[in-house]
């Protein structure tokens, strides 16, 4: 349940946080986004470990992010590297699935979902 609430979310968020924008300049959520990908990261590793077989959904949520809000430069490296080091974080940290890495799953739905809200209620069209 939790993890299809956060996708519809994300994808709800990611297609109306903000228009392309011309310039690479930064947007007042940019630090939001850079978490929310970091989330999608570390629970593309997570979910991968403790056997979701969902292959590459949370990557999938992340391009979709990307695709939609379409950073360029700066903005765009720093999104792929919050997801990066959320994946990487947690795979030298993890080996395999624990108790710990499942909760850590739920907080980290849990976050990423809160995040999705917060940027649809404050962005959103």
């Amino acid at each position: 349940m939790f993890k299809h609430a956060l996708a519809a979310l994300i994808l709800i968020s990611a297609c109306h946080v903000a228009p392309a924008r011309a310039q690479d300049a930064a947007a007042p959520f940019d630090g939001d986004l850079q978490r929310l990908a970091e989330i999608l990261g570390t629970l593309h590793y997570l979910r991968g470990i403790c056997g979701a077989n969902e292959g590459a959904k949370w990557r999938n949520e992340m391009q979709a992010l990307i695709d939609a809000e379409t950073p360029s430069g700066d903005r765009r490296a720093r999104m792929i590297a919050g997801f990066n080091r959320g994946y990487n974080g947690f795979q030298q940290t993890y080996r395999t699935c624990t108790p710990a890495a499942s909760v850590a799953i739920r907080r980290y739905i849990e976050e990423g979902s809160k995040i999705s809200r917060d940027l649809t209620a404050r962005y959103a069209n």
